[in-house]
């Protein structure tokens, strides 16, 4: 009866759940100055700002107030009193069919964002997004 009891909820019950959450793969799809979970339901618990110089700042989703875009002033995110403003060309426009780079942060599906190089900043196309500088 106790074997039982603990196989349903003892022994083998965390054993069946690290399986479940190990055979989930999160796809993320690499978009340049983004990342982007593709998946319907994903969420990103928090968002990494890579920095062009290596240093990274990881911000919990959770502790985000309010995102704002402004075509002057970029995409600026409010955390715990803190502005944090990510500054760059083309930062809401649609990258792929029903994708936004605002609109994927509002909806967590971003886990991180990336600066770019000087030189990537001048060679890159019309139309692409591009993150001038994250200012923390």
């Amino acid at each position: 009866m106790i074997d039982k009891i603990l196989d349903k909820y003892g022994r083998n019950a965390g054993n069946n759940a690290n399986d479940i959450h190990a055979n989930e793969e999160v796809e993320v799809e690499d978009l340049g100055t983004f990342g982007f979970l593709r998946g319907s339901r994903e969420r990103a618990t928090m968002l990494e700002l890579r920095k062009r110089d290596g240093s990274i700042l990881a911000i919990g989703y959770g502790w985000l107030e309010k995102v704002a875009f402004d075509p002057t002033d970029g995409i600026i995110l409010h955390v715990l009193g803190q502005k944090i403003r990510i500054r760059g060309r083309n930062l809401n426009v649609e990258v792929h069919p029903k994708v936004r780079l605002f609109e994927a942060i509002c909806r967590h599906r971003v886990p991180w964002l990336q600066e770019v190089s000087d030189h990537d900043c001048m060679a890159a196309k019309d139309g692409h997004i591009v993150i001038e500088a994250i200012d923390c």
